[in-house]
């Protein structure tokens, strides 16, 4: 087993950067910041805030938002294909209930400083339902990936395809049981791949699953979740594409461990770590810390950074602390 270390880089902190459950959004070297909650439940506002990525420190400022940008939520997620980032549904409003949009993306095109609402081309075919603390990715070619979260009531399992150039959805197979909400997936060499999250009752591990779409089936890789062998069991982290070695490796970091006992108003046990699954090996490693550590956290977000010359990060922003605030800093992590 080869030896990985993990090197975080705090880049930047501010109190308007202080959130959970909001989503990050990288597009070159910058990362777009939207949504999420300062206190439980209160959407914090529809506009981002934009960092402007460097090796060793960053800058961040407000982007106003039009008067078509999408609602202020929380529990959204997104995925970047190109210059434009993708978004579906998240909780919102007085009631705070799943955003209801029928099907419809928003998009937001980081060229031309355009939000559009994305509609399905045909309006009576059957769409994803509402929900929060889902989870997407794309293949990087035309389809999104759509997985799992929180509807009105329960948890989901399912897993929709959006073709951006059609514009329509195809329900595939769900993945195994059990539903979640606070899921992670993520795309690489032409599988999906989906771990952790909360079914209600208990943080979610040991097991991850593949997705195969030329099958349009799943398979289940175990793992010891203990800590030693393989990742604990957590909730609401983050699962990223990585190249590191020169081998395609799939990074988990940060999540819950155990949830509060007050729910989405409190704070769980917060896991502080970095693993790497080697896909053609089958394997997992805990990395070595090196440097600087974020503090424990879960609800918050990252997303990969390529950066000038090839070479691949992840860039990790806020999210809840054990002592529930939310975070407002942003880091990089580097893995050799």
């Amino acid at each position: 087993m080869s030896t990985i270390t993990a090197e975080f880089t705090r880049l930047a902190f501010s109190p308007r950067l202080r959130r959970s459950s909001q989503t990050v959004s990288v597009v070159a070297n910058h990362a777009w910041i939207f949504g999420g909650e300062l206190q439980p439940r209160q959407p914090i506002d529809n506009q981002f805030e934009l960092v402007e990525l460097s090796k060793t420190s960053a800058t961040v400022q407000t982007v106003s938002a039009r008067n078509e940008a999408p609602s202020p939520r929380v529990g959204s997620a997104s995925t970047v294909l190109d210059d434009i980032i993708y978004f579906f549904s998240g909780r919102g409003g007085t009631a705070m209930a799943p955003i209801e949009e029928k099907g419809s993306l928003w998009s937001y095109n980081t060229s031309t400083s355009q939000w559009t609402l994305i509609s399905p081309a045909d309006v009576t075919a059957p769409y994803p339902a509402a929900r929060s603390y889902h989870t997407m990715t794309n293949d990087g070619n035309h389809t999104l990936y759509l997985h799992a979260g929180c509807p009105e009531q329960g948890r989901l399992s399912d897993l929709w395809a959006f073709d951006i150039n059609a514009e329509t959805w195809k329900n595939l197979a769900a993945a195994p049981d059990p539903p979640r909400g606070g899921t992670s997936i993520a795309y690489s060499a032409g599988k999906l791949y989906r771990m952790n999250g909360f079914d209600g009752q208990r943080e979610q591990g040991g097991q991850l699953d593949v997705y195969d779409p030329s099958e349009n089936t799943w398979s289940t890789i175990t793992y010891p979740a203990d800590g030693t062998s393989g990742p604990e069991a957590r909730s609401v982290g983050a699962l990223l594409p990585l190249r590191v070695h020169n081998a395609l490796f799939l990074i988990t970091l940060f999540g819950e461990h155990d949830p509060s006992s007050l729910g989405h108003a409190g704070a769980g046990k917060m896991l502080s770590d970095v693993w790497a699954y080697n896909i053609a090996a089958g394997s997992w490693t805990k990395s070595e810390p090196k440097g600087d550590w974020p503090q424990p956290r879960g609800w918050f977000d990252a997303d990969v950074w390529r950066q000038n010359g090839g070479k691949e990060a992840i860039v990790v922003h806020g999210g809840l602390a054990e002592d529930n605030s939310r975070l407002g800093d942003v880091w990089v992590l580097e893995l050799s």
